[in-house]
């Protein structure tokens, strides 16, 4: 959708990246740590006092200790983590349940190392997870459950029944879990980040992965990082160690450096509801129905008032005609399941929004 938003100079609210700069701080500090001389490699595990942040920021943040030396790794972004994660366990025949729509890295991943995949099939406009329909994927088999909170593309969040009933299902069992918190600090409405490493029963099973692209509105420089218990990181890093061995090492000088100085975790949740507050505002004067939004930067809309297209030639259409470009949410389903509905990304400018829903009004 990127491609053709080009091709058609269309308003890209499609794939996930903000439109506006990161803090310019932060990339004098970048320019800084180069001329310093911090570049040659960085340790494998990542530089030393960007691991102690982190550690401190989650043990601040949830009550939850990881070891920054044995169960902290930084990645090269958030999608080289879940990869990671997935490649270190995942081996032939394995099985992974994975919660659809779902972000697009996860079942081929799988894929690609033997696995196979068992959806569970979310519908809008909530998507509730029915638990007594998930257990009965459990099998055997089955090696890893991935979980995403805030949910990529839907914007859920985990509710305390949800962690109560994961608790359950894996309990005496040798299920690991992946959980992708990558939208961890977009959360919305005063609602609480629900990390699975806040319950030791889950922690003990689970990899985590988060982005600092999110975080500093720089998802080009993919730096990223993994936390799991340190059984789980020895395999984790016996894969990371040969797959990009240590990442961008002045960012990550940087990125200490600016984190022990600024305190951008208390500001994001407040930054991104504006814009989620805003685009639904404008979206509201539209034809199409919203759908909840308590995390991320990506807002679902049904499109039952407008046209009975399939959801992809309705994206197609918008591009093409709008000159809007969107996601359709079928992409996200291994069986392509089309409920009629679109991803937006509203990690834009106000500008940005304001011109692409004048667009859309017209419909």
């Amino acid at each position: 959708m990127s491609a053709l938003a080009r091709e058609y100079n269309a308003i890209n609210l499609s794939q996930g990246f903000p439109d506006f700069d990161c803090d310019p701080e932060l990339v004098k500090l970048i320019s800084k740590k180069m001329e310093a001389g911090h570049n040659q490699y960085a340790p494998m595990a990542g530089v030393p006092e960007l691991n102690r942040i982190i550690s401190n920021k989650i043990a601040s943040a949830h009550q939850s200790v990881y070891d920054p030396e044995t169960e902290i790794t930084i990645t090269a972004g958030g999608t080289q983590a879940i990869f990671t994660a997935i490649a270190s366990i995942i081996r032939q025949n394995d099985e992974v349940i994975i919660f659809e729509p779902a972000y697009d890295s996860y079942a081929p991943t799988v894929k690609a190392f033997g696995g196979l995949v068992k959806p569970y099939e979310m519908a809008p406009p909530h998507f509730e997870i029915n638990w007594d329909v998930v257990k009965k994927l459990i099998s055997v088999n089955t090696k890893m459950i991935i979980i995403n909170s805030p949910h990529n593309p839907t914007g859920r969040i985990l509710n305390d029944t949800d962690i109560k009933e994961l608790i359950n299902i894996t309990k005496n069992t040798d299920i690991l879990i992946l959980s992708d918190e990558v939208y961890e600090h977009l959360i919305y409405d005063e609602n609480e980040h629900k990390s699975l490493c806040k319950y030791p029963e889950l922690k003990e099973r689970t990899f985590i992965t988060a982005s600092f692209g999110k975080l500093f509105h720089a998802t080009g420089w993919k730096v990223g990082y993994c936390c799991a218990p340190e059984l789980l990181m020895k395999e984790f890093r016996k894969i990371h160690q040969f797959q990009v061995f240590s990442v961008n090492a002045p960012m990550q000088y940087a990125f200490a450096e600016y984190l022990s100085k600024n305190d951008i975790f208390s500001e994001l949740p407040k930054f991104f509801q504006e814009k989620r507050d805003y685009f639904r505002k404008l979206m509201s004067e539209t034809k199409f129905t919203l759908l909840p939004c308590d995390g991320s930067y990506f807002q679902n809309v049904t499109y039952e008032n407008i046209t009975n297209l399939k959801d992809i030639d309705f994206a197609i259409k918008l591009v093409k005609e709008n000159q809007v470009a969107s996601i359709p949410n079928s992409a996200f389903y291994s069986k392509t399941t089309d409920y009629r509905s679109l991803r937006f990304c509203f990690a834009k400018k106000q500008e940005t929004l304001e011109k692409a829903v004048e667009r859309l009004i017209k419909l």
